[in-house]
């Protein structure tokens, strides 16, 4: 059975979400406390959404330096899959998992509400479920989450085809609003070089059950649970 660690930091409030959503593909899901530094043989680790530390300071940047975060940086060094949600997504950059950083929506405000986002790459472990292409809509909630990054860096998560989801920037026939924060690129997830590290700023936890009437999320839990990525057939192409 799969083993998968959420990490809980003060102020996770997506992490029972995310527990039920690993459950429901029949994982092995329990929760970590930030101050632990065991992983309890975890297979994969997810950080999930919230405001860690209050955001204080800047999101991610306080919980980069919790004690588990050193657990996790050598289960990503040894190839074990780590998927960052939201939050999540800005502890990886912070703790330099992940490159780039994300920075205040672009108008300054909160943003919560479905979007629709396109999957660029489904040879991770938590995409493998879906299509070069296939789009997907998933709930956004969050005040942080533009991705930028220096210039250099944006070629390259391009030329080595590292961006994982994008926001759909033709919305014609859908009553959702493109790239709600501004993102560089529309970029709303990428991975490591290796792979095995995903950041995301959508919550598939809460789209993961036909229940919540949305359930697109659900393929990042069951290739998860697979844990066999399936090879991008298309090459992906820069916007």
């Amino acid at each position: 059975m799969l083993n998968v660690a959420v990490v809980r930091f003060p102020g996770s409030n997506c992490d029972f979400d995310t527990l039920r959503a690993a459950e429901t593909v029949g994982a092995n899901a329990y929760v970590v406390w930030h101050g632990d530094t065991d992983l309890r043989q975890a297979d994969a680790v997810i950080l999930p959404g919230g405001f860690s530390y209050g955001d204080y300071l800047r999101s991610g940047a306080i919980a980069r330096f919790s004690p588990v975060m050193q657990a996790v940086q050598r289960h990503a060094a040894d190839g074990g899959a780590v998927l960052g949600i939201c939050n999540g997504f800005q502890i990886l950059c912070e703790a330099h998992l992940l490159p780039g950083v994300l920075m205040r929506n672009a108008g300054l405000h909160f943003v919560s509400k479905p979007v629709d986002v396109t999957v660029e790459r489904t040879d991770t472990p938590f995409t493998g479920d879906y299509a070069v292409g296939q789009r997907l809509r998933l709930p956004v909630a969050h005040g942080d989450g533009r991705f930028l990054a220096a210039a250099d860096t944006l070629r390259m998560l391009e030329a080595e085809g590292r961006v994982v989801l994008r926001y759909v920037a033709d919305t014609e026939g859908s009553p959702y609003q493109p790239n709600p924060n501004g993102s560089a690129a529309h970029i709303a997830g990428i991975r490591n070089a290796g792979g095995n590290v995903v950041g995301i700023m959508p919550h598939p936890e809460r789209a993961a059950d036909p229940v919540l009437g949305l359930a697109d999320g659900r393929g990042f839990f069951t290739s998860m649970a697979a844990g066999k990525p399936q090879p991008s057939t298309a090459k992906v192409l820069s916007r």
